[in-house]
């Protein structure tokens, strides 16, 4: 025999159907955030980055000399690598390009910032010189060519066919 149903009054159904539709409502969303999130304050390695780049461009055109450690008497590129370390971090970066480079971590090239330190083979010795990475494939260095500080690009011919490796040591 077929099960009787007993008829629910309009209102109560009304009533029910409302309060199971507010109950989902209320389960599937928040209300918004109007609160803004508060500024980042950028990491260390990053502050410590663009201080190098900017201490590093008030470089430009100081002249070369091997052996060069300050801007008084001429920088060469280990040289000024490490007088721009040394003005601007806790930490001493001494040496030929060659030391410099075994004391960083290894960084791809894709994922260079500004700060990380490019080595290149430029007198068929691996690790022969060392430039700063400024940000948009660009880097100063010292080179004995020109005998000044100065900007180039990773992506220009000589550099490109003599890139080595990336070194970061600020993180």
């Amino acid at each position: 025999m077929p099960q009787k149903t007993l008829p629910v009054p309009p209102a109560i159904r009304r009533t029910g159907l409302l309060a199971v539709i507010l109950l989902l409502a209320a389960c599937g969303s928040l209300p918004p955030d109007t609160r803004s999130p508060p500024p980042s304050p950028p990491a260390a390695a990053e502050r410590a980055g663009h201080e190098i780049v900017l201490f590093a461009l008030g470089l430009i055109d100081t002249g070369y000399r091997f052996g060069g450690k300050n801007p008084e008497a001429g920088l060469d590129c280990s040289g000024m690598v490490s007088y721009i370390y040394g003005q601007t971090t806790p930490l001493a970066l001494r040496g030929s390009a060659a030391e410099i480079a075994r004391h960083g971590r290894p960084v791809e090239r894709t994922r260079l910032r500004p700060g990380d330190l490019v080595f290149f083979n430029t007198r068929n010795a691996p690790y022969s010189h060392v430039g700063i990475y400024i940000g948009d494939d660009r880097f100063v260095h010292a080179p004995s060519s020109n005998g000044r500080v100065r900007i180039d690009a990773l992506g220009d011919r000589y550099y490109a066919q003599r890139f080595q490796a990336a070194r970061t040591y600020l993180d």
